[in-house]
């Protein structure tokens, strides 16, 4: 007899990359559940059609605050797995995610917002690394009350970089490139990574361990990004690089938030910190645990661009 299929709560859901887990979710059968902010006359179009479009697909959503515990509580006693695609500004808002689950004690496995770099194993500019020591917080706060977890580890939104550094629907003949160009980076085309969190947030094998999505055709740099657009497109672009040390100086005299995209790119595209280690022993890499899963290749993802280019990324950088 099958097993059943766990019933997944996300938090963030009607976010950028929070939608893409959403759609991954009930694409995937899984009974899927969103615990969003209350609708307002405040609240936008777009988050409205949101919301119409996921109960249409099935979705159940909850609309309450973080701290309404209660009420949270409630809901994830409802529910097998949770994760979360909470924005950065939110990072410290897990805390209540977390003593929630640990009151309704019925959680098999919490994946909280990362999707990122492996905040325990690099070293950045400072404005990134507050939001990478907030990240870690969480983790021990996970670790110390012994939930079931999963890191997610994806390095770069592919469908988010791409626009932001090929512009793809403008016609202007310069690109920017950071730094010297050649830094190796890794750029996941974002429904294949909510594909992978949902499928590892079901898998025993995954529990208290690293996932790490580093496809070997994703491995790309900006030079080699560029290259490839060029002979995609037939048009020969000019390179306008901007030094490593302009990064640096507006991270350090941009206010605050604005100094941390800057600081993430410096660190993703100039100093390749998302590949900067190896991976371990215990960890593991998503399309090697599930070779069966055909992932979207970078060469692909341009093609999606070529074909229907997607409308300019609101994403922050989670």
């Amino acid at each position: 007899m099958a097993s059943e299929v766990s019933k997944i709560l996300i938090f963030g859901g009607t976010g950028y990359f929070g939608s893409y887990i959403v759609k991954a979710s009930i694409l995937m059968g899984h009974p899927t559940y969103i615990y969003a902010r209350p609708i307002t006359p405040k609240t936008s179009p777009s988050k409205i059609d949101l919301h119409k479009e996921f109960q249409a697909m099935g979705v159940t959503i909850v609309q309450g605050e973080l701290s309404e515990q209660e009420k949270l509580v409630s809901v994830l006693q409802q529910v097998d797995v949770v994760i979360s695609a909470l924005a950065f500004p939110q990072i410290l808002d897990q805390f209540q995610i977390i003593d929630a689950i640990n009151t309704a004690g019925n959680i098999k496995r919490f994946l909280p917002s990362e999707f990122g770099c492996e905040e325990d194993r690099v070293t950045v500019l400072p404005p990134f690394q507050t939001l990478l020591d907030k990240k870690k917080k969480i983790r021990r706060a996970i670790e110390a009350a012994g939930i079931p977890y999963t890191f997610v580890s994806a390095s770069g939104f592919g469908a988010y970089f791409v626009n932001y550094l090929l512009h793809p629907e403008e016609q202007g003949d310069d690109i920017t490139v950071y730094g010297s160009g050649e830094a190796k980076a890794v750029l996941n085309y974002e429904e294949d990574i909510a594909a992978y969190t949902v499928k590892v947030a079901d898998d025993p094998t995954a529990c208290n361990r690293m996932v790490i999505i580093r496809p070997p055709k994703n491995i790309i740099s900006q030079l080699e990004l560029i290259s490839l657009w060029e002979k995609k497109t037939g048009r020969n672009f000019n390179r306008v690089h901007v030094p490593e040390e302009e990064l640096v100086k507006l991270s350090q005299t941009l206010p605050c938030p604005d100094n941390v995209p800057v600081s993430i790119i410096h660190s993703l595209f100039v100093k390749g910190d998302f590949m900067s280690f190896e991976l371990e022993e215990d960890d593991i890499e998503a399309s090697s645990l599930y070779p069966y899963i055909k992932y979207t290749t970078i060469d692909e993802l341009l093609d999606i661009f070529l074909s229907n280019p997607p409308k300019p990324a609101r994403a922050t950088f989670e």
